[in-house]
């Protein structure tokens, strides 16, 4: 009793937590605005359903008496006022689904905002329990916002009926009052106690397991020719099924929960047909009551027992929307937490400065206590050019990845350029969806350069073929799929001549060419002043720099100049080269 007691008072805080910050924002007339036109649309329709209620009573009395004056009197005023109920309740849920709506794009602003700072993204992406932050940006908010809005709608309607039919009923039977409580309290206590936390932990599970089994499509989706070069369609479809299993499992499981539950359901309802008639059946056989009173009183009781048993009635809602709670309560403290450094967590301290410089510092692996490099010490002044180099797993890329500031597991400090004067161009490049304009310039604004500038750097990086057409910087494509990795890696180098950062990071930037492409984008880098810093297996790349860091593994390093870099990354003197145009885009 104690833990579901906790459980419960977990449950308030967390739903808390999640719905209160919209209600007090500097948006929160508009909120509470629509949220008392709600109200004032129930206390009319309530009304209205109190009315109609008495109608149908007096109609059954005025039949029973065959009273024709009084049942056509009625009749007219009924659907007198049917005229202006229809729209009162055809307008509360418009404007329960706009304020729904407005709720969901102010959230979803939120979250979006907290899961794109300080690279929050990047962080969860190996979160150990923050699945598939997309559905819950996507979806999980979605169906908070709906569900909150439906539930305490309900809520408030259940208190306004049952205020406005308990007088009817007290009126014709307080047995019948007396019952109706009792019996509501059962109904609930027993859905509490039976159906409670089952069905909402297996909710919970459901929403992950579906939400694994939709991820494990898209994968196939977005890397569908290497899973077709390596004919590995049995393997994928043995991870898709596995995913598939676990929903199919769980749903499975959900079912018979459902079943009993329906049937509980279905069961309690039926006293809203039997118990009216039972208890008024005397009354009415004695003469004592009209026949229409026992109408009037079914239907205010049925409304009754709908306003106590809310929890019954709508558990299997109640049960998910508490699931998607707990999705969303703990995706926002993992947002909140993620990039804070604990008080009480080494790390590397980053400054922002003119030139790169690393001091004393020791790399660790985020999750482990593996050495990257240990006391490493070097300063790059600009026009010096780093490549780092070692074994394929030494540690090279996660090395790279503290001087750009998203690891910081260690201590030492670690002085950088911003992050304005500074390119980060990877082995497969990310090419945003968009225009072949937008691909050049990600990811930041056109600022200066014109159409101009991007055709002549797609001719210096050898893409002029992407020139076809009558406007192709405003050609669109999925270019990940369209261009080979050569070409991506060639359109990222067009986007660091474009840019023209002071600083460039280039991790494996130009595995994918041929020595000659290779040679041709290291010297236009070169021609533009960009102080590069470089991860590379080709031995070839090392004469493009001045310096060179080879990590021997266990920490230990080795730092040494490069002879004939100075000869390599010299402009050859041959007029008309096509990286002398290069400084044409400075």
């Amino acid at each position: 009793m104690v833990g579901r007691w906790r459980h419960r008072r977990r449950a308030w805080s967390q739903f808390l937590a999640l719905a209160r910050p919209y209600w007090v924002c500097e948006r929160k007339w508009t909120p509470w605005g629509l949220a008392a036109l709600l109200i004032a649309l129930l206390l009319t329709y309530t009304h209205f359903s109190v009315v109609f209620n008495d109608l149908l009573g007096d109609f059954a009395s005025a039949l029973a008496d065959r009273d024709g004056d009084r049942f056509w009197a009625g009749m007219r005023l009924f659907l007198v006022l049917l005229i202006f109920a229809v729209p009162v309740n055809a307008f509360y849920y418009f404007v329960r689904d706009k304020l729904a709506l407005l709720w969901r794009q102010w959230m979803t602003a939120q979250f979006l905002g907290g899961y794109l700072q300080n690279r929050a993204y990047y962080g969860l992406a190996a979160h150990p329990t923050i699945d598939n932050p997309d559905q819950r940006i996507a979806e999980d908010i979605n169906t908070f916002t709906q569900r909150t809005l439906q539930f305490l709608l309900i809520l408030a309607n259940g208190v306004m009926q049952l205020v406005a039919y308990s007088a009817v009923l007290w009126s014709h039977s307080r047995v019948l009052v007396a019952f109706l409580v009792l019996y509501a309290l059962a109904g609930t206590a027993v859905t509490l106690l039976a159906f409670g936390k089952g069905m909402t932990v297996l909710n919970y599970l459901q929403l992950q397991h579906e939400a694994n089994f939709r991820f494990s499509l898209v994968r196939i989706r977005e890397h569908a020719e290497a899973i077709a070069f390596y004919r590995g369609e049995s393997e994928e479809r043995a991870h898709v099924e596995h995913r598939f299993g676990q929903a199919f499992l769980t749903a499975g499981r959900l079912i018979w929960w459902q079943l009993f539950l329906t049937m509980f359901q279905y069961a309690n309802s039926y006293a809203t047909y039997l118990l009216p008639y039972a208890i008024l059946a005397p009354a009415i056989l004695a003469g004592e009551l009209e026949v229409g009173t026992v109408i009037k009183a079914s239907g205010a009781f049925s409304y009754c027992l709908a306003a106590l048993n809310l929890v019954i009635d709508n558990f299997d809602g109640l049960s998910k929307f508490a699931a998607g709670i707990d999705r969303l309560d703990s995706f926002q403290k993992a947002l909140q937490e993620a990039g804070a450094a604990a008080p009480d967590r080494e790390a590397i301290r980053q400054r922002v400065g003119d030139e790169l410089r690393l001091e004393r510092v020791t790399l660790r692996l985020p999750h482990s206590d593996r050495v990257v490099v240990k006391d490493l010490s070097l300063q790059l002044p600009p026009g010096t050019n780093l490549v780092i180099t070692g074994a394929s797993g030494c540690g090279k890329t996660s090395l790279l990845r503290a001087v750009v500031g998203l690891w910081d597991r260690g201590h030492g400090t670690i002085t950088r350029p911003r992050f304005e004067d500074a390119l980060f161009l990877p082995q497969r490049p990310y090419l945003a969806p968009g225009s072949l304009r937008s691909q050049l310039l990600y990811p930041r604004p056109a600022g200066a350069r014109t159409d101009e500038d991007m055709l002549r750097a797609l001719d210096l990086v050898q893409l002029a073929h992407l020139k076809d057409g009558t406007d192709p910087l405003a050609a669109e494509a999925d270019w990940g799929k369209v261009l080979s990795i050569g070409e991506q890696q060639r359109l990222s180098f067009a986007r660091l001549l474009l840019l023209r950062p002071r600083y460039a990071f280039l991790d494996e930037a130009t595995s994918a060419l041929d020595p000659g492409n290779e040679a041709n984008l290291y010297r236009l880098v070169s021609a533009l002043g960009i102080t590069v810093v470089s991860i590379s297996h080709h031995a070839a790349v090392r004469k493009y720099h001045k310096l060179e860091l080879e990590l021997l593994g266990q920490g230990r390093w080795r730092l040494r100049r490069v002879r004939d870099a100075d000869q390599a990354i010299a402009l050859p003197a041959r007029p008309g080269a096509a990286w002398y145009e290069a400084a044409a885009l400075k």
